[in-house]
């Protein structure tokens, strides 16, 4: 079985951060992801997407991620349910994420730069969360100093 989710698009609000009684973090927010057509008015739609991230990286959407940043997801989807006051069963559905890569910087109209958040392997770094609660993008746009022995190659 899989069950595996990967989706871009942009928050429709600030990630709302809250912690659980135990006192584990979890973050929630909401992505719009155009759909890849236009309605018979010729207009774009979008699906608003649920999306639950925990512990460090809830914290670190928290506190990097804003209203209409660019971010991309990738998690798992996961259906629960509950009963509501009135005693119907309300289903939710949601995106379990385990990565969040932040899109573009926070003072860009549409910067192409990647920032990396989760528990990914690869290209991706494990982020342990914000150093020093320093923006990761502060230095965007400008060179970086490597000297030739710093390159592995």
């Amino acid at each position: 079985m899989l069950n595996r989710v990967i989706l871009i698009g942009r928050l429709t609000r600030d990630p709302e951060l809250r912690y659980t009684p135990s006192g584990v973090a979890v973050t929630t927010f909401t992505l719009a992801v155009d759909r890849p057509f236009v309605n018979q008015q010729r207009e774009r739609e979008a699906d608003f997407i649920n999306i639950v991230t925990w512990r460090q990286l809830a914290e670190t959407c928290a506190n990097y991620l804003r209203k209409g940043r660019l971010a991309a997801v990738e998690g798992r989807i996961q259906v629960r349910n509950y009963d509501n006051n009135e005693g119907r069963r309300v289903y939710v559905t949601e995106v379990i994420a385990d990565n969040v890569r932040f899109l573009e910087s926070p003072n860009s109209g549409g910067a192409s730069r990647e920032e990396g958040m989760g528990g990914g392997g690869g290209q991706q770094r494990n982020n342990n969360g914000p150093r020093d609660n320093q923006d990761p993008f502060q230095d965007d746009g400008r060179p970086i100093d490597i000297s030739d022995d710093d390159l592995p190659f």
